[in-house]
């Protein structure tokens, strides 16, 4: 399910992330890698702060929608 479900609180590990090569890539740099635990922190208007490798990041919903997780 993309990351842009889950709901805040729920701890998921990323499974796979979708979109072109630069994407990939910029999400990589940010540290969202398959196999990696996330958390959705909180969620306002379609922007998500989610938690990743100790850090706090924010994301779209366009950007949540290509990050597919399980859930732990």
């Amino acid at each position: 399910m993309p990351l842009s479900m889950v709901l805040p609180g729920e701890e998921s590990v990323i499974d796979r992330i979708s979109g072109k090569d630069d994407t990939k890539r910029f999400l990589n740099s940010l540290g969202f890698v398959e196999g990696t635990a996330v958390t959705v922190i909180s969620e306002a208007a379609g922007n998500f702060i989610v938690g990743v490798l100790d850090a706090r990041i924010a994301i779209g919903r366009k950007m949540a929608n290509k990050i597919f997780v399980e859930k732990k």
